[in-house]
């Protein structure tokens, strides 16, 4: 296993983190450690926003059996203490591990891990930060956090989460709510009207992605003033339940106030313009809604 320490970061233009990545897929899928979940996908419009939506493949069914009867052998395990060795890319800096998710649904989603146990509802340190500007700095892409089960957070350990730019479409979702908005504003929260749900933006321009202190400083300062603007505490513990995305040029939070519409569970990713169902029944009554108002309906109507 790698480690990248915090005086010798993650170079900014390289891919050493993706061929790590890679070529621990390639032997954990050997192993069977890794037990990709195969999906469908359609896209939903809505005015000129569109959304992709995912769901278990028909030829995945078995896999889903499967996957069920592992998760369920121990019941209130944590499996990032310690995280399986098959699945753990790199150590980043003194706090954090890197591994893979076991059951993705998309390739490279990586699992930015504290070393020790933190409350997944505890607020984000200065150190979290600096790990996900170390990740997006170098590899671009999308970080995000579940902040608590309300937000869409599957386990209690706090980890931070990371996709390549590969798995969102660029021209939708994330890219297209901020696609609006004013990336010369500086370090001011701002929001877009098209989207109904309470929401801050900051712009992330002219930040020095190579240097992963600085990065994860502004990174935290943009926190707080999003958090800020949606009268959020942006150091309270616990905190309430929330959702923050970041790429490269765009910091977003979303507060939330309840995990699921119906029986389909939301995460951050659904701000990003990405949801993900169990069946394909379900895509039709997200289409009857509106992925707006379902993402309105687990925030706060703006």
């Amino acid at each position: 296993m790698t480690s990248f320490h915090a005086t010798a970061p993650l170079d900014c233009r390289s891919n050493a983190l993706l061929d790590l990545s890679g070529q621990t897929i390639r032997n954990a899928l050997a192993t069977g450690a890794l037990q990709p979940i195969r999906t469908e996908s359609a896209l939903l419009t809505q005015g000129e926003l569109s959304f992709s939506v995912r769901w278990v493949s028909s030829l995945a069914l078995k896999d889903r059996a499967r996957i069920a009867s592992i998760s369920e052998r121990r019941p209130g395990a944590n499996p990032f203490l310690p995280p399986e060795p098959a699945l753990t890319v790199a150590r980043l800096g003194a706090a954090h591990v890197v591994i893979l998710n076991k059951f993705p649904v998309i390739d490279h989603h990586l699992l930015i891990v504290t070393r020790v146990f933190e409350a997944q509802s505890a607020a984000l340190t200065a150190a979290d930060f600096r790990a996900l500007a170390t990740v997006v700095g170098a590899q671009g892409g999308l970080g995000f956090y579940n902040g608590g089960s309300v937000a869409g957070a599957s386990q209690p350990h706090k980890h931070l989460q990371w996709v390549p730019d590969a798995s969102l479409r660029g021209d939708d979702g994330f890219a297209a709510f901020s696609k609006t908005l004013r990336a010369d504003a500086g370090g001011v929260a701002q929001s877009n009207a098209a989207l109904p749900w309470q929401h801050a933006f900051v712009s992330l321009a002219g930040i020095d992605w190579c240097n992963p202190a600085a990065a994860g400083e502004t990174l935290r300062t943009a926190f707080s003033t999003a958090c800020g603007a949606l009268s959020l505490p942006a150091a309270a513990n616990p905190m309430p339940p929330y959702n923050l995305l970041a790429s490269r040029g765009w910091l977003l939070v979303v507060p939330r106030r309840q995990e699921k519409w119906q029986d389909v569970s939301v995460n951050a990713l659904g701000y990003a313009g990405s949801l993900f169902v169990r069946h394909p029944s379900q895509i039709e009554r997200l289409r009857a809604e509106g992925p707006l108002a379902v993402l309105a309906a687990v925030g706060f109507p703006g």
